[in-house]
């Protein structure tokens, strides 16, 4: 395949979204990142000006290093309604295909035909509210969506998101699984879950997501990638099947 390179546009805190994707780009696609502030206002007309003036500061940079699809990895700081509306800004301003996390998870559940959703976050009640308005404004049946109360203090929090064991993750994920759900999103890219993907997705026979391989599938799909040709070298889970490439 063609060679192709993915710019990362990442929170300042993120350590793990590059980890989890490095054990999952398809021969010939690689990646660079550049780190934004993140913005927690996406709503007034003031922040989605700050939030667009940032990204491209971050988009010309990737786009003068040679990326050719942008990717804004961030969960909470993506949740623009319509879900589209700022992948297609970023689009246009960079003149290149883009994603943001919260619009690929959108079209990732969509494309599974998923209506009825369980959500898992590290975040805080306010946040899982944003994250469940977010969701079903875009048409799903949020069935629940728990966290584990980080950030309720305050954004220097976030930093310990990457830090919760497996172990922790791994239960509280089980716990806010629901019968009758259609998949199971964990939510954030800071969350390391790659490592869990196959076994919960076994365990309950649904589709199970994370923010990381969400991002990282409709970027690849914006890229051309087509998985028959360049498969994932390790279990993204049942979205990264060969077959989920139209």
């Amino acid at each position: 395949m063609t060679a192709l390179r993915l710019g990362v546009i990442a929170p300042p805190t993120n350590t793990v979204n590059q980890k989890e994707w490095d054990r999952l780009l398809p021969t010939g696609v690689s990646m660079q990142f550049t780190r934004m502030a993140l913005h927690a206002d996406t709503d007034t007309p003031a922040g989605r000006q700050a939030l667009h003036d940032d990204l491209a500061t971050a988009m010309t940079q990737l786009r003068n290093d040679g990326s050719d699809v942008m990717v804004y990895a961030c969960t909470a700081g993506s949740m623009t309604t319509p879900h589209q509306d700022l992948p297609d800004w970023m689009a246009k301003a960079s003149g290149a295909p883009a994603v943001t996390t919260a619009a690929a998870i959108v079209d990732a559940l969509r494309f599974l035909n998923v209506k009825r959703v369980a959500v898992a976050t590290p975040y805080h009640d306010a946040l899982n509210a944003h994250e469940t308005h977010f969701l079903e404004h875009a048409g799903f049946n949020v069935l629940a969506c728990t966290g584990l109360g980080i950030g309720a203090n305050g954004p220097h929090e976030y930093v310990r998101i990457a830090k919760v064991d497996p172990a922790t993750i791994q239960a509280h994920v089980r716990s806010v699984h629901q019968d009758g759900a259609d998949a199971l999103l964990v939510s954030c890219t800071d969350f390391p879950t790659l490592g869990l993907i196959e076994t919960l997705e076994q365990e309950f026979g649904i589709p199970v997501l994370s923010s990381n391989t969400a991002t990282l599938w409709a970027a690849l799909r914006a890229g051309g990638v087509h998985f028959q040709d360049a498969p994932v070298p390790a279990s993204g889970g049942q979205l990264f099947n060969p077959g989920n490439q139209a």
